[in-house]
């Protein structure tokens, strides 16, 4: 034992005796930690694995595809070796395959028990720009045999999804041999719970600058997400800027010129996820939410009124009474339809105060002249959700609303999405509701992870199951699934990476892996891994407890 370890272990048994420490101590020599690597997450439906381990000669290894080969496929081995071996395979590419497609060669393996190549079979055409969409096959199989690796897959969307478990396996060999990599022999078959697996990103409260949003559709693809649920704009700003309505962001963006996201920024957000198999899903939250949309509209908002019955200078909802408002209404999401290729929409619909209607003497009047009930608020929102939908049907869009339009007797669509969020009454009780109506409905109580707390608070989130309530089987089939959430009151870019990851990937597990799996010993250990493959490739990830991991952030010096 050398010196450095007799002081080492001097300290920390002198530390824990300071400290009347009672429990039991684990001291790991510095050059034995603790390992976690090539453990994957979220957990894959069937995994074997075996203590055999196979050498793959990072410098030698290629993809190599033996079904269709396409531009998004290619993009995403380079992706892939980027990330395992922290290089581009740019000595060992070729323009073509024997079948004349772009893909990589396949070097014979030098030993039996080396791996040089990964075999990805795509049994479907991928060729073009395929969209991802609800309902796509992410189905894959992932077998590691001694000289072998294959994935099989029947879409393109799988094979993203079996490329980033097989990143996962591959772990960095100990220090002392440098450039080779180990993975367990092993035989993989998976595929999601749910369809929707979600995360909402607020880009209103807190402007976060495009690439940050590019590193969080990262983070998404490592956790197998399939939806980024993008909170544009809401009453503190208007980033977006449209082309039909420019004003809108001109002066309800924080800054027209650098706070705002133009059809090339939201194009690239599009295709970087698209890449990843990520579908972006915009929500233009009305007809509360809005007050950032009145600075480039105007009339379109209620004007409220004081108790002298004249009006005090303050805003409320969208004006619903007025037809210019449906008119705006249909032109600016004809729009969104165009430029988010998504079928589906999130119209919000939440947390409408019904205060400045009630105050507004020419709301009350419009009221009675649609055959609206006196003082039947409800009914009010109902009149502009009905038109609303029907206004977004129209264009050719699906959508998704928040649940207070349901809560508030709303009738909708019989096709309407309904996404719950509240965590009073229980969301159990709201899930049960929602499906006994026949809405399908996609779960978020759970998982608002901008509430904080001391320590560690990612055990409630995996714990907390979208189908767990009571319900028929033809309920719980109406569960597409779920969504995390980053609200932005309290982050923006110094901090939104760290805040969510790897908390998320604990939402991300309980939406693809088996109900099964809830083993809280066995998820700590991989969760710890995955956010040091985090750190690895780059991503700011928080550490979930104290814990070893081999690769640090790295920073520039300080300016001064």
């Amino acid at each position: 034992m050398t010196m450095n370890v007799l002081a080492t272990f001097s300290l920390l048994l002198a530390s824990a005796l300071c400290n009347n420490f009672s429990g039991n101590i684990k001291i790991f020599p510095p050059d034995q930690p603790p390992i976690r690597d090539g453990l994957p997450l979220p957990l894959p439906r069937t995994w074997i694995k075996s203590d055999k381990v196979f050498a793959v000669l990072g410098g030698q290894f290629l993809f190599h595809a033996t079904g269709h080969m396409c531009a998004d496929l290619g993009k995403a081995f380079d992706r892939y070796h980027k990330m395992i071996f922290n290089t581009f395979p740019e000595d060992l590419r070729k323009s073509s395959t024997s079948s004349g497609k772009y893909g990589y060669h396949q070097n014979k393996h030098s030993a039996e028990s080396n791996i040089t190549s990964l075999e990805v079979n795509v049994n479907q055409i991928c060729d073009g720009t395929p969209q991802p969409a609800l309902g796509m096959s992410e189905t894959y199989k992932l077998q590691i045999s001694e000289g072998s690796a294959m994935l099989s897959a029947d879409t393109l969307w799988g094979a993203l999804r079996g490329l980033e478990t097989f990143s996962q396996l591959v772990y960095e060999a100990p220090s002392d041999s440098p450039g080779i990599w180990m993975v367990n022999e092993t035989v993989i078959e998976d595929t999601p719970r749910f369809q929707h697996r979600g995360f909402l990103l607020d880009t209103s409260r807190h402007y976060l600058e495009k690439n940050i949003i590019l590193q969080f559709v990262s983070a998404l693809a490592m956790s197998k997400f399939n939806v980024l649920h993008w909170h544009i704009v809401d009453d503190q700003s208007f980033p977006y800027r449209s082309m039909k309505f420019p004003d809108l962001s001109k002066k309800g963006a924080y800054d027209p010129d650098t706070h705002i996201y133009d059809q090339q920024d939201i194009d690239e957000v599009i295709e970087f996820s698209r890449q990843r198999g990520i579908r972006v899903i915009a929500e233009f939250d009305t007809p509360g939410h809005t007050q950032s949309w009145g600075f480039g509209q105007p009339g379109l908002l209620t004007p409220c009124y004081g108790s002298d019955g004249k009006p005090d200078g303050t805003y409320g909802p969208i004006d619903p009474t007025k037809n210019s408002s449906y008119v705006f209404l249909e032109q600016l999401f004809s729009e969104v339809h165009q430029v988010f290729p998504d079928q589906y929409v999130h119209l919000g619909g939440d947390e409408v105060s019904f205060d400045c209607w009630k105050s507004n003497p020419d709301i009350n009047a419009a009221m009675v002249k649609l055959g609206i009930k006196a003082g039947d608020y409800a009914g009010l929102e109902s009149y502009y959700i009905s038109r609303l939908t029907d206004i977004v049907s129209s264009i050719g869009s699906k959508y998704i609303v928040w649940q207070e339009p349901l809560d508030n007797g709303v009738k909708l669509a019989n096709d309407t999405v309904v996404n719950i969020w509240k965590t009073t009454p229980q969301p159990a009780l709201e899930m049960s509701k929602v499906t006994a109506a026949g809405y399908k409905a996609i779960s978020s109580s759970c998982w608002y992870l901008n509430r904080i707390a001391y320590g560690e608070n990612w055990q409630s989130y995996y714990m907390c199951d979208p189908q767990d309530f009571n319900g028929t089987d033809t309920q719980k089939a109406l569960v597409m699934g779920g969504e995390g959430c980053m609200w932005g009151e309290w982050v923006d870019g110094t901090n939104v990476m760290s805040r969510t990851w790897p908390r998320a990937s604990v939402v991300a597990e309980r939406l693809w892996s088996p109900a099964t799996a809830t083993d809280l010993d066995d998820m700590k250990e991989r969760l710890e891994g995955h956010r040091c493959r985090m750190i690895k490739r780059g991503l700011d990830a928080n550490p979930i407890d104290p814990s070893y991991c081999r690769y640090e952030k790295q920073s520039p010096p300080p300016l001064w």
